[in-house]
């Protein structure tokens, strides 16, 4: 039975539907649970997503029933949700992105099922300029935390000694990402070459657990350092997205000097907010600390010749 329920979220009124309905069945969280989480993280994801082309994974019948990609906007969309039009040459026709601005929209996505935020890059007033070189750890099967750990601290060091700051998050799954914020003045082919150079240096020095070869067959049990995810159009799990595995586990920033001690389970709809309370938003610095590439881009350039 379809229960509907009539909501008002910053000045926006909207139905809800089926608040009841499980969507982790081993810890019987509900679509509610999953309203309420988006609306709650609202203040601190929103600053991640807002002017940016968004991607959604949708469950509408829980983590363990069928799920979609959703980058076009359904035509029942509200009309106070915005949208960006941006011409596919895929598909040949527009795609009208969702802009996420305020809770409302957050509230209405989590309404439909979408579980996973997945935003691009670049702002929508300059796709074809990233403002993230990204780095995504991913393990293979017979991979352990402790070896991502060890390829994440040599990619720490390799980028402090390019005087680069980077930012270290949680994928809400097994691995982790690293963000390096950068003025939106490169292409993203020059972000890609000089992240596929630095992601080289690493996996030169921890050859026996981490690989930047593409195949997964190839690559075995090693790590992926994945630096192709440099790419327009290409997303990464949001942070504070929330995750459609066990657990209902978060994509979570951490400081450096955690990385050891603490467990990508250890960030969940359960224990996130009290960590945002007490910590603040320690990826906001990826927002507004802007780095020039140019000094790393000479550094590697001038390794590579000798």
């Amino acid at each position: 039975m379809d229960t509907r329920n009539q909501v008002m979220i910053g000045g926006r009124t909207f139905s809800l539907s089926n608040l009841d309905k499980i969507l982790w069945p081993e810890e019987q969280l509900t679509k509610g649970d999953l309203i309420k989480y988006y609306v709650q993280v609202a203040p601190y994801i929103i600053p991640h997503l807002r002017n940016r082309a968004m991607v959604f994974t949708r469950y509408p019948n829980g983590i363990e029933g069928k799920s979609f990609y959703q980058k076009n906007a359904p035509d029942y969309l509200p009309d106070w949700i915005p949208t960006f039009a941006h011409f596919s040459s895929d598909s040949k026709r527009d795609i009208h992105y969702i802009l996420i601005e305020e809770p409302a929209v957050l509230a209405w996505l989590a309404n439909q099922g979408c579980i996973e935020m997945h935003p691009w890059l670049s702002c929508i007033d300059k796709l074809d300029y990233p403002d993230f070189l990204v780095l995504d750890l991913d393990p293979s099967e017979g991979s352990t935390y402790a070896d991502v750990v060890t390829v994440a601290q040599v990619l720490h060091h390799i980028l402090s000694a390019l005087s680069l700051k980077c930012y270290l998050k949680t994928s809400g799954a097994l691995g982790l990402h690293i963000y390096v914020p950068v003025i939106n003045q490169y292409t993203y082919e020059e972000v890609r070459i000089l992240a596929g150079k630095i992601a080289a240096l690493a996996a030169a020095e921890t050859a026996k657990i981490s690989t930047i070869e593409r195949s997964v067959r190839l690559r075995g049990d090693k790590i992926y350092i994945d630096y192709l995810q440099n790419a327009r159009g290409k997303t990464l799990c949001s942070v504070y997205s929330i995750r459609p595995r066990k657990g209902a586990t978060v994509s979570t920033p951490l400081n450096w000097d955690e990385i050891s001690v603490v467990s990508p389970n250890d960030f969940n709809i359960h224990t996130i907010l009290s960590r945002l309370h007490q910590q603040g938003d320690l990826f906001a610095p990826v927002l507004t600390e802007k780095q020039s590439l140019a000094d790393a881009m000479e550094k590697l350039s001038s390794l590579a010749k000798v």
